[in-house]
């Protein structure tokens, strides 16, 4: 991250990215996210989440405690706590649901003027956004990015550390058909670890186990799902539903080699 912002001036280059990465390191497999990607592996049918994805509802305490440790940082502009909807003016005085970085649940308080700017947190699920402006919390890059007509900087709400966790290969036997999925949120978004596993399994039992090529064809058949076909109302899933309009982008690693296939 230190080395993408000294060479953002150098480079004329703006911008940011998620990263997730595996490393196989003496028998353990070694996962970092920083973003809104996902890892899971899928062992003998089940399914074993290996990140979780930073987004604005997750490190929503994370977020707020740091606005309540520098107000600076929201510029005057934005409130640290959460409302369950945007307050009106005419709202003043009366009582609302908030909740701050201390809290899992909510509580009343009576509307103060402060309550009137725009919360650091808005809105729910895939449409959460930090000051209006970014849905992921972690990641590298983004120097640059600021709230829209100001000057109120976003980076410092944005982590680069990874949440790193660790699978032991040497505890259990694999199959060529246990497999670590890697995916961006172009997966995710329209498709759930259940449909992946299903994907998994369904295009694995059509190659035979020690075909190099059917982990790529997962791959590719996930990208494929995932994206949808383009019809005359946009990219469509088999379901009718909108397909991803983000990047996908998929590794399918196998844990087990045909010699111990059984």
């Amino acid at each position: 991250d230190d080395q993408i912002e000294r060479e953002r001036a150098s480079q004329r280059l703006s911008g940011g990215c998620c990263a997730l990465a595996a490393v196989y390191l003496m028998g353990k497999f070694y996962v970092a996210n920083a973003g809104d990607s996902r890892a899971i592996i899928i062992r003998n049918g089940e399914i074993i989440p290996m990140s979780r994805e930073f987004t604005p509802e997750t490190e929503r305490q994370r977020l707020q405690f740091l606005a309540f440790l520098r107000p600076e940082l929201l510029g005057k502009e934005f409130t640290h706590l959460e409302f369950p909807r945007r307050i009106q003016p005419k709202e003043l005085g009366k009582k609302m649901l908030y909740r701050d970085q201390n809290m899992n649940g909510w509580a009343y308080k009576k509307i103060e003027e402060d309550d009137l700017k725009f919360p650091l947190i808005y809105g729910e699920g895939k449409k959460a956004r930090v000051m209006a402006t970014i849905g992921v919390t972690r990641g590298l890059g983004d120097h640059d990015l600021k709230v829209f007509s100001s000057n109120i900087q976003i980076k410092p709400f944005l982590s680069c550390f990874p949440e790193v966790r660790v699978y032991d290969l040497t505890q259990y036997e694999h199959c060529p058909d246990d497999v670590l999925v890697l995916g961006t949120d172009g997966l995710w978004d329209v498709t759930n670890d259940k449909e992946v596993a299903g994907v998994v399994m369904e295009v694995l039992t059509s190659y035979e186990p020690n075909d190099p090529c059917r982990y790529t064809m997962v791959a590719q058949e996930l990208v494929v799902r995932s994206r949808g076909v383009l019809k005359e109302q946009g990219w469509r899933l088999a379901n009718d539903k909108l397909g991803s309009g983000d990047d996908i982008s998929v590794f399918v690693i196998p844990l087990g080699g045909p010699g111990n296939y059984t």
